[in-house]
């Protein structure tokens, strides 16, 4: 894996992410953020979403990536891989943004999306390659996620869920 540290101080930090109230001091990169990344959408929603929603996830990820937006998400089962799925084969760029660290992906089943992730645009983290994911590590991702987009769309998603997180974090920063 070859995972490049990046700093708040870096020209290359995400100029989106930068401009956050808590930017992550530290970025932990796997594959290429560009430029074109400022163009960016969330998508988000439930690990036990629908078919319905499953589809409409995948469907705006495609549709998003066809038009030259990167599509961001976290990388979990659901909603989350369906994006990614979706912007990988319209080819286009997606970011996945993990509570963990490069060394320990969650979810393990993953693995495969992960390292499609990385040839179409990049896995970040903030935290050390060998930090376990732990739940409280998932709220944070969440602020990064929206922090890295334009704006955030909840595909489907509980009352109180990880994805209603990630949308109050969006509202906060103004997206």
């Amino acid at each position: 894996m070859d995972i490049r540290k990046i700093t708040l101080d870096d020209a290359d930090y995400p100029k989106n992410l930068r401009n956050i109230h808590t930017p992550p001091k530290q970025l932990f990169v796997n594959g290429t953020l560009t430029e074109q990344d400022e163009m960016a959408v969330a998508l988000v929603g439930s690990r036990r979403a629908s078919i319905y929603g499953l589809e409409m996830s995948e469907k705006l990820g495609y549709e998003l990536a066809m038009r030259g937006v990167t599509v961001v998400s976290g990388m979990a089962i659901g909603i989350d891989s369906a994006a990614h799925r979706g912007a990988l084969k319209a080819k286009g760029r997606t970011i996945a943004v993990m509570g963990s660290g490069h060394n320990d992906i969650y979810p393990p089943q993953n693995k495969k999306l992960y390292e499609e992730i990385i040839k179409a645009g990049a896995v970040v983290t903030e935290y050390e390659s060998d930090v376990a994911p732990l739940p409280g590590h998932f709220p944070a991702r969440n602020r990064i996620i929206s922090g890295l987009s334009l704006g955030v769309v909840v595909v489907e998603a509980a009352k109180n869920s990880g994805a209603l997180i990630t949308a109050n974090f969006a509202a906060e920063q103004g997206r």
